[in-house]
């Protein structure tokens, strides 16, 4: 099992192996921490051998290319995404300590009890190999909100962070936050919509200002843009977006379907390329789209072969688009 929790002389060190990388801005500070713009993730495969393999070389390749974000949970793949994670980073330790992610039963599937959630953890520290697990997710509160009315949810919310609190607080995990998949991106009126700004307030009435709810994560990509553009969350005046909120929460933001599952990989507007020159595929186009959104810190995409590593870890060599340039970027989107 690794020891500790990933520091900032570790990801500073890890960094310092990129020059090319941080000239072109492709880490981002966050609470100490160099974080990659590109993040893998280990969500999608069927659960044989092959497919761990698979991932298995894509996060050691991702690691060895400058991307320092794995996510992964313990439902990836029936614990299997894990448990290949955990086996990359007890080969590449040498190279650096990495930022990892990764109520009762609603839906037949979710719960968020902290009994549950101190089982998950145990099985996912096991699985990982690690002592800390960097930043954990609550995942999908919002599933809970079909079955049961908002105060319930409330309480419920609350028995979790609290938990998640003394989980911090013990060292089995660094910061907490949500992932959500709707929750984040519906119009307040809707019964699954999450505001941030809530959810940050209770934890800081758990915990004070030095409660560990410090990141969220949520799909936003060239087809799903509700992150950048919809006023979901309550503002001081009016409402904002969930990227405008989270910045001036200081939340940090992680993006899932950044290339939304493999569809936005081909045929994208001949503009785009126009708009970000020097990218070889729609891929990158797409992926950069992401990682160029002001308030958006790393994208996470999908990697199993050697291939889309490459791909992926291109793109890192190449700087963000300018807001000048990124708006018109958006407009042709």
């Amino acid at each position: 099992m690794l020891k500790g929790a990933t520091t900032a002389a570790g990801t500073t060190a890890y960094r310092s192996g990129f020059d090319a990388l941080v000239k072109n801005g492709h880490f981002r500070e966050w609470r100490g921490l160099a974080l990659s713009s590109v993040g893998i993730g280990t969500y999608l495969g069927p659960d044989d051998d092959a497919t761990d393999a698979l991932y298995e070389a894509a996060v050691e390749g991702a690691l060895l290319s400058g991307l320092n974000v794995v996510d992964s949970a313990i439902n990836y793949r029936r614990q299997r995404s894990e448990r290949a994670v955990g086996r990359v980073l007890a080969r590449v330790v040498g190279s650096g300590r990495l930022a990892r992610e990764a109520g009762d039963v609603v839906g037949g599937s979710h719960c968020m009890t902290p009994r549950y959630l101190d089982d998950q953890i145990e099985r996912s520290r096991t699985n990982l190999a690690v002592e800390t697990i960097d930043v954990y997710y609550l995942h999908n509160p919002e599933t809970q909100l079909g079955e049961i009315p908002r105060p319930i949810f409330r309480r419920r919310l609350r028995e979790a962070f609290e938990f998640l609190e003394r989980a911090a607080g013990d060292g089995r995990i660094g910061v907490y936050g949500t992932a959500t998949w709707g929750g984040f991106r519906q119009p307040p009126s809707e019964r699954g919509a999450l505001s941030l700004p809530d959810l940050f307030a209770l934890a800081e009435e758990i915990a004070g200002r030095d409660h560990h709810f410090r990141v969220v994560q949520l799909p936003y990509n060239l087809a799903m843009t509700e992150a950048f553009t919809a006023p979901t969350q309550p503002g001081e005046r009016e409402p904002v977006s969930l990227l405008e909120a989270a910045r001036k929460l200081d939340v940090y933001v992680m993006t899932s379907a950044s290339i939304y599952q493999g569809q936005l990989v081909r045929n994208l507007p001949p503009v785009l390329a126009e708009v970000m020159p020097g990218l070889a595929t729609d891929a990158q186009r797409a992926l950069q789209f992401v990682r160029s959104t002001p308030g958006v810190g790393t994208a996470l995409v999908g990697l199993k072969s050697d291939a889309h590593v490459r791909e992926a870890a291109g793109l890192a060599k190449i700087a963000p688009v300018r807001w000048s340039s990124f708006r018109k970027l958006f407009a042709a989107a």
